[in-house]
């Protein structure tokens, strides 16, 4: 983008008015106002319009005008207790890039030990947020699922195994990613695998899991001998399985971690231990986080949009906020697309 072009872009975004934006989409300033607040009512193909339009004149909502207009900002509980650093960053930027966009206030609270999930969410409740954000594995945690729903709270959880009939989710197909990526391993001519499962506490580990077999059964590859070692979705835990399942003399020649951070531990093992990567094993990993393309060999994994799913929360919440308002309509439930993402970590089978 040339500099003049940048100076249009600057001025067309601080005059750009709802009014603007309303031309531009052919519909009321009324209507723009609802796409903004995240109304339930506007129809699908009106809000696509007016979030074009949005985007086309980089328009922003004023924060302080829509204060002075009696509508505050809404304000966003994140709770969080992930054990990724990659997942969680690349989580909270999407979350407050889009909150930014919306006006509305993102207030985040680490729920620092599993035991006080329910008394951290009561405190976050207190504060007078107008919805909530659960990532994993808070997303499926029973003692905090039971607060919100006392609590009548509008919340968004973000990647749980399953849609919910009480409340609006955000996830992926879990187990149709790990077929794709095991029927890549067995492309490449693998035939001994090994596999760290992610933290029992979330239904995507499981899911990971079965997708995985589900891929090695239709190969003809007997499930009494792939190799399966507990992880819990950390480095340390992928490292300490990852020594289980190459100090043996027949070792996995593809092994799958169920998240970046253990695959990431099982490649620097190999290395410790003098093996190739991917000459000697080809490691996957699963979430695409910025591990992934920064270590070497640069990960094979399933790229999950964690920021892109991280922003549509925000926007599902306040549509959530909306409904919870008007007594309207029932918690929606997105299915975001994966994809494959082929990179150094795997190879041929060894002869």
């Amino acid at each position: 983008m040339n500099e003049r072009t940048e100076r249009t872009r600057r001025r067309s975004s601080q005059s750009a008015t709802i009014r603007d934006v309303a031309a531009r989409a052919g519909v009321s300033p009324m209507t723009v106002s609802r796409v903004i607040n995240r109304e339930a009512t506007v129809k699908e193909e009106t809000r696509a319009l007016v979030e074009q339009a949005i985007a086309e004149l980089n328009y922003a909502p004023n924060p302080a005008a829509r204060s002075l207009a009696g509508s505050a900002p809404f304000r966003i509980g994140l709770l969080y207790d992930n054990p990724s650093t990659g997942y969680l960053s690349e989580f909270l930027v999407g979350a407050l890039d889009e909150s930014s966009r919306t006006g509305s206030q993102i207030v985040i609270e680490k729920c620092a030990e599993p035991e006080l999930a329910g008394a951290t969410l009561a405190r976050l409740l207190k504060t007078g947020v107008d919805g909530l954000i659960l990532p994993p594995p808070l997303c499926e945690s029973q003692t905090v699922l039971a607060e919100v729903k006392a609590a009548g709270a509008a919340a968004v959880a973000v990647a749980p195994g399953m849609a919910s009939s009480d409340m609006a989710t955000i996830r992926i197909d879990n187990e149709a990613a790990a077929f794709e990526l095991t029927q890549h391993l067995l492309a490449l001519g693998h035939k001994r695998f090994g596999f760290i499962k992610g933290h029992p506490n979330q239904t995507v580990s499981q899911q990971r899991m079965d997708g995985f077999m589900t891929a090695l059964k239709a190969a003809g590859i007997p499930q009494e001998d792939v190799r399966v070692e507990q992880g819990y979705f950390t480095y340390r835990s992928g490292l300490e399985a990852a020594e289980r399942l190459l100090n043996v003399k027949e070792r996995p020649t593809a092994i799958f971690a169920a998240n970046d951070d253990m695959a990431a531990a099982t490649a620097g093992l190999a290395h410790r231990l003098g093996l190739d990567v991917p000459g000697d094993v080809s490691i996957v990993g699963f979430d695409d986080t910025s591990i992934a393309a920064n270590i070497w060999p640069a990960l094979t994994t399933v790229h999950q949009p964690i920021a892109a799913m991280a922003r549509a929360a925000v926007d599902l919440v306040l549509e959530e906020i909306r409904r919870h308002r008007d007594g309207t309509g029932e918690p929606r439930q997105l299915m975001h697309p994966h994809t494959l993402i082929v990179r150094d970590s795997t190879g041929p089978a060894p002869q």
